[in-house]
């Protein structure tokens, strides 16, 4: 099956050459990455993704590595400061290509670009050396919109993360996405601690606060995330890990303690499924 928005597209394609040599304003930019996307579009890899991820995205079908490349490429061009990494991560994730766009393009891109999306992450990531806690309504925005893990976990592992820990003021932000009734916003809340936790740094502390009032809650996503922590911080910390799951193993969903127990020892692993599973036959 063909992607609509690849032969819409056609046309303006085969007028396009530009290249980022001399680029510098955030729209034209937008413009090449969008081209060189969709020039390494793949229209099977495109509706397997999109079905996948279980995504309402327009997706071009363009690996994750091929985009990095593509983000990469553009921004060696030009000059970054705050605003040229703000205003190129906004074009992207929401802005239109081109001054006058058809009419089949504009209808198509009404919804969404997941590669483009996907790529103003990686701007926002690769300028977070510009960024601070002043750019957490954008991070907070673009979770909300996100609408899918494959963009929520790297605004949260590799862009809220080290922006917490380079600078307190992220500090009071962390603490209310962990409370907002956007599960998304909760699960960011979570993965921001994962990169400095599974070195054996980061703030266990204030990770262990969040993860123990979401601990009952249904939501999958929210139970992976938590385990998905408690996992990589046991490679460093096993101990701390057990002593933490342990009496609140009757309280933590399959999900999460199978996720936690994989860097385990034998016998850690025994006693936390023995207190999980006299969780469960209590509540039978």
């Amino acid at each position: 099956m063909s992607n609509p928005i690849l032969l819409a597209d056609a046309v303006l394609m085969q007028t396009e050459a530009m290249t980022t040599e001399g680029v510098t304003d955030s729209r034209t930019l937008a413009e090449v990455i969008d081209a060189e996307l969709r020039a390494r579009a793949d229209p099977t890899r495109a509706e397997k993704e999109k079905a996948y991820l279980k995504s309402a995205l327009t997706h071009y079908g363009v690996s994750v590595p091929d985009t990095r490349a593509v983000v990469t490429d553009a921004m060696r061009s030009a000059e970054f400061d705050h605003d040229a990494v703000v205003g190129l991560a906004t074009e992207l994730w929401s802005g239109p290509v081109g001054e006058r766009p058809s009419a089949a393009v504009r209808q198509l891109r009404s919804v969404p670009i997941y590669e483009r999306r996907s790529a103003a992450v990686m701007v926002l990531i690769r300028g977070k050396g510009h960024l601070s806690g002043a750019d957490a309504d954008l991070i907070e925005a673009f979770i909300r919109e996100a609408g899918t893990w494959a963009l929520v976990d790297p605004l949260a592992g590799d862009l809220a993360g080290p922006l917490a820990d380079a600078s307190g003021e992220f500090d009071q932000v962390l603490e209310r996405w962990a409370v907002d009734e956007d599960f998304w916003v909760r699960r960011a809340a979570l993965l921001a601690h994962l990169r400095p936790l599974r070195v054996g740094a980061g703030d266990f502390e204030r990770f262990s606060r969040f993860a123990d009032a979401m601990l009952e809650e249904r939501e999958f996503f929210i139970r992976k995330a938590i385990g998905w922590v408690l996992r990589d911080t046991a490679k460093k910390r096993p101990d701390l890990i057990f002593e933490w799951l342990l009496p609140r193993a009757h309280r933590a969903s399959g999900v999460t303690v199978r996720e936690a127990l994989r860097p385990l020892s034998p016998d850690h692993q025994t006693a936390i499924r023995s207190a999980h599973q006299s969780g469960r036959s209590s509540h039978a």
